[in-house]
């Protein structure tokens, strides 16, 4: 249907059923994807929260990162959150062994920056991109960015560090918007992939 994208969700690990549901509220047609046949099908992709060493590893399990890698290369439209985000940079402060990313974006991000699991919180973050006031962003284990290169916006710091970003048609989010109901950051990313269809 015309100005209706199919953004996938990687669905290898994390939080893929809350993604989808924020996809559809935001007007995309959402579906799970683990294989790489099924990414030529997809207008845009999300990279889930969840555990980024284990992402890094079933990525590679299910052949995945090569592919991937190379579709955000070439221009597939990626949203990441949490550990999503740190899949989509470049470099990582402190890498568990062996663990790789997709890249897409030009910035080093610190793994767990903002604390362990029972220091997790909820925070409104101004994003000026996004109308309607500040979205409330849920940090479970978050990363945030250490630094970027010249290419990548900054859309939003908490706390004094970078917690959203964006390089060209890669997004990425510190937090969780698709815990809390709000789906403006998809709606977002969903405008982000019509724009490049």
């Amino acid at each position: 249907m015309m100005g209706t994208p199919v953004i996938g969700v990687l669905a290898l690990q994390g939080d893929v059923r809350e993604h989808l549901t924020a996809l559809a509220a935001a007007g995309a047609a959402a579906r799970p994807v683990r294989r790489p046949e099924e990414l030529d099908e997809l207008d845009g992709l999300v990279l889930p929260g969840g555990e980024s060493t284990t992402m890094s590893k079933l990525a590679t399990l299910f052949g995945m990162l090569e592919p991937l890698r190379e579709r955000i290369g070439s221009g597939l439209p990626v949203y990441g959150t949490c550990a999503g985000m740190i899949m989509l940079a470049d470099k990582i402060l402190d890498p568990r062994s062996g663990q790789g990313t997709f890249g897409g974006i030009d910035m080093i991000v610190r793994r767990n920056a903002f604390g362990r699991q029972n220091e997790s919180f909820e925070a409104a973050v101004e994003i000026p991109e996004i109308d309607g006031g500040p979205v409330e962003g849920v940090f479970i284990r978050a990363p945030w960015v250490e630094s970027v290169g010249a290419r990548v916006q900054v859309l939003a710091e908490h706390g004094g560090h970078i917690v959203a970003v964006r390089q060209g048609r890669v997004l990425a989010t510190s937090f969780h918007p698709e815990l809390t109901g709000d789906h403006r950051v998809h709606r977002y990313f969903a405008d982000m992939v019509r724009d490049a269809q």
